[in-house]
């Protein structure tokens, strides 16, 4: 392939790229407005409009703060490559080092310089956006001290890593991005591991499930599900954020439950049971191992192909790099690769988006069959309530993005599972406290 015949395709793909994410931003802010009036009708006893107005001025702030963030991602993205950012990056450093240490200090280098790029963002996310809604519960201290910590870790874990992985291009031969993906993979596995007990306690407290009932109330679903855990444990997220969530963590014998305190405070036992049962079901459907698969084959692929570009002189050069002729160019192919990796994926979105809905209601109907499908509908709602997600996004923009199933979509399933006599009655119900 040429050069110029490279750039062009590039182009077009960048083009291709931010264009589809505008007109899918402005599908969901305009979806989503035309349908803030009124709360759905199948949501309409159970959620207040100024709850579903909340939502909608939360989905549209989010969509308006994203769109804005990639135009500005893709706006660096176009300095550091084709007007020639990491081309003078690698020039400053060419002088003082050589070798492995200048590799890594030039993917580094361009590393830090897009994470300062990108802090104003996310700081405007944390302390604006989410403050406005009433999420936040972070402190600018919190932030910057949780900000300093994933730096440390990232370098303590990162650095020999992606130190290996250059190491092995210079000197494994034509088959190192193999011997890579197999470090990949271990990585990985450990990081699994280790995530549990030593990763995120550096970042929040885990302590034991401290309600006697609730606990042996879980102890029996996970007996009758076949399922071996470490522990359940609660998590300190009110430390940060409103938001309430439940996760399982590890991997193995590692593995353990997390609640979030917030949804603890929020959600009655059954509903609580029924969201664990529908975690569960990820669990029975071996969904994690499927996913954990499909990415070391999807890695795979891509190390091969990054295998083959790293030694095409028309990969950099119309990316905007002179390769060097005199010394290995890994740092470059690395960089390069990853920062125009998502241009060229974008449009694949949806495969992934719907093999995970796949797998939620593969989930929704594990859990309806061990718990109450009502109970995992009054727990959704709760959430949905909760986290101010919208009930009406746009269903182009919604296949494109989201890994969960609309609400309406998903709750209708649920529906159908339960017996006409047993349904909630969301009207006798009425508003749950918060």
């Amino acid at each position: 392939m040429s050069t110029t015949l490279f750039l062009y395709i590039f182009v077009a793909a960048v083009m291709l790229y931010i264009t589809t994410r505008f007109w899918l931003a402005h599908r969901q802010i305009r979806h989503v407005k035309a349908h803030r009036g009124a709360v759905p009708a199948r949501f309409a006893d159970r959620i207040s409009l100024a709850a579903h107005q909340k939502a909608a001025d939360y989905t549209i702030a989010k969509t308006e703060l994203n769109i804005k963030e990639e135009l500005f991602s893709t706006a660096v993205l176009i300095v550091l490559t084709l007007h020639g950012g990491i081309q003078w990056i690698a020039n400053a450093l060419r002088p003082h080092l050589d070798g492995l240490p200048y590799q890594l200090s030039l993917v580094v280098a361009v590393m830090v310089l897009s994470s300062i790029l990108s802090l104003p963002f996310s700081l405007y996310r944390q302390f604006r956006l989410e403050e406005r809604f009433g999420f936040n519960k972070m402190t600018l201290r919190l932030f910057f001290v949780d900000l300093i910590k994933g730096a440390l870790l990232g370098a303590l874990i990162g650095l020999p890593l992606l130190a290996a992985v250059l190491w092995l291009m210079a000197a494994a031969g034509q088959w190192w991005w193999f011997y890579a993906w197999l470090l990949w993979m271990g990585f990985n596995l450990l990081i699994l591991v280790l995530y549990p007990t030593v990763i995120a306690p550096l970042f929040n407290k885990f302590e034991p499930l401290s309600d006697d009932n609730l606990k042996s109330r879980i102890d029996t679903l996970l007996n009758r599900c076949g399922f071996k855990a470490k522990g359940v444990f609660v998590m300190d997220g009110s430390k940060r954020s409103a938001h309430g969530n439940a996760y399982f963590t590890g991997f193995g014998a590692a593995k353990r439950i997390v609640f979030f305190d917030t949804l603890l405070s929020r959600l009655s036992p059954d509903e609580i049971e029924a969201v664990l049962a529908h975690e569960l079901g990820h669990f029975k459907h071996r969904h994690i191992i499927k996913r954990i698969a499909l990415t070391f084959v999807i890695s795979l692929a891509g190390l091969a192909l990054l295998g083959w570009l790293a030694g095409q002189t028309w990969f950099y050069q119309g990316l905007g790099v002179e390769p060097s002729l005199s010394e290995r160019n890994d740092g470059l192919a690395l960089i390069l690769f990853f920062f125009v990796l998502p241009v060229f994926t974008f449009l694949l979105s949806p495969l992934e988006s719907l093999a995970s809905r796949k797998h939620e209601f593969e989930a929704d109907a594990f859990a309806a069959e061990q718990t109450r499908a009502d109970d995992l509908v009054n727990a959704l709602v709760k959430l949905y309530e909760d986290n101010a997600s919208t009930l009406t996004p746009d269903p182009l923009h919604s296949a494109f993005y989201d890994s969960h199933p609309p609400a309406a979509l998903r709750i209708a399933k649920l529906d159908a599972r339960t017996p006409h006599s047993q349904r909630l009655d969301f009207g006798k119900l009425g508003p749950q406290p918060a």
